[in-house]
């Protein structure tokens, strides 16, 4: 049997790591997987991996992975042909909007979608046919705070910068977890080793977190911080830049300084102390420490965008960056210079152009956020949602109040999904349509360059031969496209395969013709180990895409929201809140259908503080009710000090025992879905995104 070694990046996560797959031929004709290893060659990754690429392998030989349409009837699935499929969506959709309106078919688009660039390229193909103001996606769950910022004082949604954590000599994490999530919206594998490079070099690493994270864990400075409140010591610390005098100056022409300083100069830390739990003293010397670095980086993910005041985290970020002269500075934050620039390419975004019907919600990018998704389901009147489709989204799972879901799904007149498993959500389809698995198809990461740490590119061939009778998820779309428009009468546009449009970015962008690199899919295809493009370098002053084409400092969405986080009542003693956490081995809510992926010590339990567990009565161990105000659910509790006091951590993505779901693996894993107990009404006022952290919460016994 013939052996062959084939390289690739695993897509299963944002750090893209380098892999070396090694397959078999066999007998019939097939290849079969002997191996999955880092790279040693890719010089991005350096070789590392995460136990996650090794899985790779169990989406391939999951046999529970659906291979070709189904259709629901009842409780059953029958097997359907690609073409009667398409024909049927497009007589439903059409039919639902032809006496509803367009707004009745909605849209959910899930995390998975970035992961793949078919999807990328090609599901606006189709869905923009639809010409509905319903989109949702998970961009409003963890991270539209990051991109309504950049688009407000940028200019451009995507032009994020990112920590030059190679560089840095101080590095400020607030809310995230990187050695959990590989980097999240920077893309930097092996971040265990860069860490650990900057504390070789002198420098230093605070980690700012409810619970003591894997990441906090070997950090110089770990600070307890209450949850939802980050903005608070985010506060004190710019106050402290301001009145201390420690600004740098930048030459980056910036418009409003002085007006956000005069804004938040009631914010000091010590008002703002009691609020977070930090001390003044500590947020103070945390300003000084900081601002008297060679460089530093103020870095926030996750655990500060979903929260009440988001944006407010968000905007106090990359305002700390600039007034300390690190905005476009190497050492500081920079932003990446992809192969294929989705910047220049496109516009830069718009906001608030439209509202949600019953709650009055601001678009973002033409999505609505998804916190409004099943109430616009479930009221009554001219544009309700009576029609959705779902691309490689779990929203039962990954969205708030997933009960409500549940139910406002159920009462839907027509459901399409477009995914490899009958979970969670895609149990109320009337229709699934399975991609090829990602093995099965080529990749070029048109999302996660963008957030480089270095300037990197690759393109990504397939390992193994698409089945006979298989489609990639672009030829889906096209196929959907095809029925709708002929269904309704639209002329379609000509389109061409994905490859050939990242040819021509490629081309295009500032390695291609016009470069000494002349890079296109061909050049790439001769570098099978990707090809670095070199450190980040300062850019913002020219990619800028505001009207001013300075950086605004002072965008009015965040002066007018002061006043609503001033107004916020100080914590009540003795409340207990609510966060999510990560693991190296889980991404979501779609990896826990592979074996060596859930095996070893269980992870699914509510930490809690020993002094929590004693002040009400309970032990290590047990079983316990959560209760919020929308939900409540039965898990097991776990003691531990590396939680702050007053704070209950609960994963995410878990909660698989539901009727109906083929996952044989995940549904034997114990766990409970932490949003069925997140509230849909907790958003970020600014932006919509949900707030899934610092949800009041009762535990008691169960």
């Amino acid at each position: 049997m013939t052996k062959t070694l084939h390289h690739r990046a695993c897509h299963l996560c944002e750090a893209i790591c380098g892999l070396t797959i090694e397959t078999e031929d066999q007998a019939d004709g097939s290849r079969r997987i002997l191996a999955i290893k880092g790279d040693a060659q890719d010089s991005f990754s350096r070789g590392h991996i995460c136990p996650k690429a090794v899985a790779l392998q169990d989406i391939q030989n999951d046999p529970d992975r659906i291979r070709q349409p189904m259709r629901r009837a009842g409780n059953e699935w029958l097997p359907i042909e690609w073409d009667e499929a398409f024909a049927l969506v497009a007589e439903r959709l059409a039919d639902i909007q032809a006496r509803h309106g367009n707004n009745a078919v909605a849209v959910y688009q899930g995390n998975p979608s970035v992961h793949n660039y078919g999807l990328m390229t090609h599901s606006n193909y189709f869905l923009g046919l639809l010409r509905t103001r319903g989109r949702f996606s998970a961009t409003s769950v963890d991270q539209l705070p990051h991109h309504l910022i950049s688009q407000q004082m940028y200019g451009h949604g995507l032009l994020i910068p990112i920590p030059d954590i190679d560089h840095t000599q101080f590095m400020l994490i607030l809310g995230g977890n990187p050695l959990a999530s590989n980097g999240s919206i920077m893309t930097v594998p092996d971040v265990e080793k860069r860490l650990k490079a900057l504390q070789a070099r002198g420098g230093k690493l605070v980690v700012v977190d409810p619970r003591r994270s894997e990441t906090a864990a070997m950090a110089d400075q770990h600070l307890f911080v209450r949850p939802g409140q980050d903005a608070a010591l985010l506060f004190g610390l710019l106050n402290t830049l301001f009145e201390e005098g420690l600004g740098r100056t930048t030459h980056l022409e910036t418009e409003g300084l002085d007006q956000v300083r005069e804004a938040i100069a009631r914010f000091t830390p010590e008002a703002m102390s009691q609020r977070c739990g930090v001390p003044a003293e500590r947020i103070r010397q945390l300003a000084r420490d900081f601002a008297g670095a060679e460089s530093a980086v103020c870095y926030g993910r996750m655990g500060v965008s979903t929260q009440a005041f988001g944006s407010l985290c968000q905007w106090l970020i990359q305002l700390i960056n600039l007034v300390t002269g690190n905005l476009d500075r190497v050492g500081g934050v920079l932003c990446t210079e992809p192969a294929v620039d989705l910047v220049a390419a496109t516009s830069g975004g718009h906001f608030n152009r439209w509202q949600s019907r019953v709650s009055g919600l601001p678009e973002y990018g033409g999505e609505l956020p998804v916190a409004a998704l099943a109430e616009e389901m479930l009221t009554p009147g001219e544009g309700q949602i009576r029609a959705l489709v779902t691309v490689a989204g779990n929203p039962v799972l990954s969205t708030p109040n997933g009960r409500q879901l549940e139910q406002a799904l159920d009462g839907l007149e027509f459901m399409l999904s477009i995914d490899l498993y009958i979970n969670e959500t895609t149990r109320y389809a009337d229709l699934i349509l399975p991609p090829t698995a990602p093995l099965e198809h080529e990749h070029y990461d048109t999302t996660f360059n963008v957030f480089a740490v270095r300037n990197v590119t690759r393109f990504n061939e397939p390992v193994l031969a698409k089945p006979a009778g298989a489609l990639d998820d672009w030829e889906i779309f096209v196929g959907l496209a095809r029925a709708f428009a002929a269904r309704t009468g639209v002329e379609l546009k000509p389109t061409m395969a994905p490859q050939q449009m990242i040819d021509l970015g490629l081309r295009a962008g500032a390695y291609g013709d016009r470069s000494e690199h002349k890079l296109s899919v061909a050049r790439l295809r001769e570098h099978p180990h990707g090809v670095d493009l070199g450190p980040l370098k300062p850019n913002l002053a020219g990619r800028l895409k505001t009207a001013s084409r300075k950086v605004e400092a002072a965008p009015s969405i965040l002066l007018a929201d002061l006043d609503r986080f001033a107004a916020q009542p100080v914590p009540r003693e003795g409340e207990l809140v609510l966060i999510g956490r990560r693991h190296v081995r889980s991404n979501n809510s779609w990896m826990h259908n592979y074996h060596r992926l859930v095996k070893g010590k269980p992870r699914h339990q509510l930490l809690m503080h020993p002094h929590d567990l004693e002040a009400r009565g309970l032990v290590d161990g047990q079983r316990v009710r959560v209760r919020s105000r929308v939900g409540m659910i039965e898990v097991e509790v776990g003691a531990s000090e590396d939680m702050m006091p007053g704070v209950v951590s609960l994963p995410h993505g878990w909660g698989h025992a539901r009727p109906g779901v083929r996952l044989g693996i995940a549904s034997e894993q114990p766990g409970a879905s932490a949003n069925d107990l997140t509230d849909e009404r907790q958003l970020d006022a600014v932006s919509g995104n949900a707030a899934l952290n610092g949800v009041p919460v009762e535990v008691v016994a169960a």
